[in-house]
């Protein structure tokens, strides 16, 4: 039945095929004679991997394989450099050849999802006009940072996988609107998310996020969830800290950092012979109360701030709970009543 239809598309020079819910166990070698073809539909098969024929479908712009068979992302696909959505949800995917990824510039959309991927690899990051990116439901344990070059992408799923952790460099994905990881296993999101000034939707919810990042309240969010997630309550204990005593490494980082933030610095022109030192004081943070650069944070402090009135949220979430850095115990003393220590247990 198969092998007429797609006679039948060659005789027509069709454009477009739809082989879906055939019970294919092989797609016929002649779909490689459609040159003109720029859709072909095979969802809901029994495919376990593709004919080399169809490296000849150069136009094809939509390829549809979700619900097959297939155990890794078939290698053919990197010839098809015309292709813009490709879908592969709901297969035994466990890899994604790296090679795949060279031949597709153009792709747009790429959906794996419910698929048992664990690492993809982060020469995907090659897919530059990649817009919407989804794998939810793998076995995910990262984010390649690579992939934060991806700065046409608009959507990115991830939803339950088992990513501990986002990279620093998701500030790079400067187009991102929807960012949506439910259900995993992160305990933090990176300041770098904050940088993110088109993001309208972030979803966290599930995860083990206690705090959010320092500035996240002031990305014009429009939707967060972040239920289920153990974050702070607003429930204060008084508590007063004398001076601490700073390492040498942290007192000569403030000194430095003091110099760097004059324009007159001789500083300013030393540092550039001495890459390690940069790299380190790139890290600085900056006090919330006096504003002074410093290296490393000696406290966790919250503060609540009210996010009914700029974004829908959670049902059950009306302060969102944000990290504050502060330099010294003399500025948490200072303190405005509406920043808290965070105790340790």
């Amino acid at each position: 039945m198969a092998d007429l239809l797609v006679l039948r598309a060659v005789r027509g020079k069709a454009r477009t095929l739809n082989l879906n819910g055939k019970r294919l166990q092989r797609v016929p070698g002649a779909v490689g004679s459609l040159h003109l073809l720029t859709a072909l539909q095979l969802k809901n098969n029994q495919l376990r991997q593709l004919p080399e024929e169809m490296v000849a479908l150069r136009n094809l712009r939509v390829l549809h394989l979700g619900n097959n068979l297939f155990e890794k992302v078939p290698e053919e696909i990197q010839y098809l450099q015309s292709l813009q959505r490709l879908h592969l949800f709901g297969n035994r995917i466990t890899e994604m050849p790296p090679t795949v990824c060279d031949g597709l510039e153009n792709l747009v959309s790429l959906n794996l999802n419910n698929n048992l991927i664990e690492h993809i690899p982060g020469e995907m990051h090659k897919m530059k006009r990649l817009e919407s990116l989804s794998i939810n439901h793998n076995r995910l344990k990262a984010f390649p940072r690579e992939l934060c070059l991806l700065q046409n992408l608009r959507e990115l799923h991830l939803a339950n996988n088992q990513i501990e952790a986002l990279p620093e460099q998701m500030s790079y994905m400067i187009n991102l609107t929807e960012l949506r990881i439910s259900r995993n296993k992160l305990s933090s999101l990176p300041e770098g998310l904050c940088k993110l000034k088109k993001l309208r939707i972030l979803d966290v919810a599930g995860n083990q996020i206690q705090v959010f990042p320092s500035t996240m309240h002031e990305v014009p969010l429009q939707e967060l969830y972040c239920e289920e997630n153990p974050l702070l309550q607003k429930e204060p204990l008084p508590a007063v800290q004398d001076e601490e005593i700073l390492s040498l490494k942290e007192i000569t980082a403030r000194l430095i950092l003091r110099h760097l933030q004059s324009r007159d610095s001789i500083l300013r022109q030393q540092i550039q012979d001495y890459p390690e030192a940069k790299s380190i004081l790139s890290n600085r943070n900056v006090c919330a109360l006096c504003g002074e650069w410093f290296l490393d944070m000696w406290l966790d402090c919250v503060k609540f701030v009210d996010v009914t009135k700029k974004m829908k949220t959670s049902s059950n979430v009306k302060f969102l709970p944000v990290r504050i850095l502060l330099c010294s115990y003399k500025c948490f003393n200072q303190r405005n009543g509406d920043i808290f220590g965070v105790a340790v247990a």
